[in-house]
């Protein structure tokens, strides 16, 4: 089995890489751009599968079925389940969330398989793709938080944000000044706002950007404890059901 890897995060690449080798299956080309993969599929045989993400570095991977006929099964790779689950199950095209499972991953290469396809130009819909996926892509997270301070308004980058909690019932973030600001509204708002290649919700009380971690240890029943930057109010525990999704999110 030729398989073709498109994906703009070169670690992402990586990591299905390695996954696809358990599987035992070679991965012929990493490539990581609509430019780059349009110059590869010109100039080379169309691989029998093609993983492929969403957003790449330079625009849509849809461009490139705009530009060329591509002779492959796709499988599409996006974090946008709800979207995905419209825009893909309509066009017979099928996909995986991310962060990928071992699970899923096997179960769609297993699938491939049986169907054994032959090479057939891919039909994609993608004016009905756009609309249905509303842009997720080109989503706008949150990049910074306006908070009230007296008769003054704070204006706080996202970046700056080591977690955000809850406590009595009220929402709060803390920041890499050291400091506690109080939100408007509940923790599954924000978290909804969030770029979840940034933040992860590690429990019901905590939501913690990637860089803040300082330490990750392991802890009773199989769970992880989490020591931040400079947050040290509250002890943090991802919870176990939530520990393998944190793994792969670190990755």
């Amino acid at each position: 089995m030729n398989v073709l890897i498109i994906e703009d995060e070169k670690p992402a690449a990586r990591r299905l890489n390695r996954m696809l080798t358990v599987l035992g299956i070679e991965v012929q080309q990493m490539l990581h751009s609509v430019e780059e993969s349009l110059n590869w599929l010109k100039n080379n045989k169309h691989p029998d599968l093609i993983f492929l993400d969403i957003q790449l570095s330079d625009g849509l991977s849809f461009e490139i079925f705009e530009e060329i006929e591509v002779k492959s099964a796709i499988i599409f790779t996006t974090a946008y389940d709800e979207y995905a689950l419209k825009a893909f199950k309509l066009n017979s095209i099928d996909y995986l969330l991310k962060p990928l499972d071992e699970d899923e991953l096997k179960f769609a290469v297993d699938m491939f398989k049986q169907k054994q396809p032959k090479q057939t130009n891919v039909q994609v819909d993608l004016d009905t793709i756009r609309k249905l996926l509303i842009n997720p892509v080109d989503r706008k997270f949150k990049k910074r938080i306006t908070i009230k301070i007296g008769q003054h308004i704070k204006i706080i980058n996202i970046d700056a944000v080591e977690c955000f909690y809850s406590e009595n019932k009220s929402t709060y973030i803390h920041t890499l000044e050291n400091r506690n600001h109080l939100l408007d509204f509940s923790l599954e708002h924000w978290q909804d706002q969030l770029n979840p290649e940034q933040f992860f919700r590690v429990n019901r009380t905590f939501i913690v950007h990637i860089n803040s971690i300082k330490d990750i240890i392991a802890y009773s029943n199989s769970r992880l404890k989490l020591v931040l930057n400079s947050f040290a109010e509250a002890e943090i525990v991802v919870s176990r059901e939530r520990v393998k999704d944190f793994k792969r999110w670190i990755e």
